[in-house]
């Protein structure tokens, strides 16, 4: 383990020579601290890619579903990125920021757990490259700051505006994020169903949806298919 030796300060060029352990001193100190800086920059963005590589091969049609046992033996099957990170119960703390915004976008959007736990993953590699390269971190985290910004207004300028009337389109986005759920089969009449049921609880005119209003009621016997809609 070697360290670069750096010119010392103007300071200590100043000084006596009688004391020449002084500046040396600080200086490898201040050598360690900021190797510690890297060593712990670069283990948060391998926990945050080990999070990351974890549920990646969960997304998308061709995913696959992951098996979680907990500590009492119980068994899941799932590949909802949220779900699955919730049982992990990750330690490491960046790791834990990761389960933390995966959470926060199934509050938030409902949808995309896995992608924003993927995406984050890639990015922290992208920063470990910039990094490698000598950029600064407060450089590279500002970046991203004016990254996002430009990121919202393309993705605005690419939405489509939607009627809350047109009850197509309404399901037809309904049943695409069934498409990776196990009831994939009853997409049409589940997602027909989710449809009626939060515009019946939706708040137009602020704009909100408080989904606790919605109770998902589970009987035993039957199928899917008896699923209906109940008002009130």
């Amino acid at each position: 383990h070697h360290h670069k030796t750096e010119k010392p300060d103007k300071m200590a060029a100043a000084a006596p020579q009688k004391v020449p352990l002084g500046p040396a001193r600080a200086n490898n100190e201040r050598y360690e601290d900021r190797g510690k800086e890297k060593d712990v920059r670069q283990s948060n963005i391998t926990a945050a890619k080990a999070v990351a590589d974890g549920v990646r091969t969960s997304l998308g049609p061709r995913g696959m579903d992951k098996m979680v046992i907990d500590e009492h033996g119980e068994t899941l099957v799932t590949n909802d990125g949220a779900t699955i990170l919730e049982k992990l119960q990750v330690t490491h703390p960046t790791a834990r920021m990761l389960a933390e915004l995966s959470k926060a976008q199934d509050v938030e959007a409902g949808d995309g757990t896995t992608s924003v736990v993927v995406l984050a993953g890639s990015l922290l590699e992208a920063c470990s490259k910039l990094l490698s390269q000598g950029i600064h971190p407060t450089i590279i985290s500002e970046s991203f700051g004016h990254a996002a910004v430009k990121a919202e207004e393309i993705l605005i300028s690419m939405g489509i505006p939607l009627d809350l009337n047109d009850t197509t389109s309404l399901v037809e986005a309904a049943s695409t994020s069934l498409s990776s759920k196990m009831v994939y089969q009853q997409a049409d009449l589940l997602a027909d169903i989710a449809v009626k049921a939060v515009l019946r609880v939706a708040d137009q005119e602020k704009g909100v949806v408080d989904l606790n209003r919605v109770r998902v009621l589970i009987k035993l016997g039957g199928t899917v298919d008896d699923t209906e809609l109940i008002n009130g």
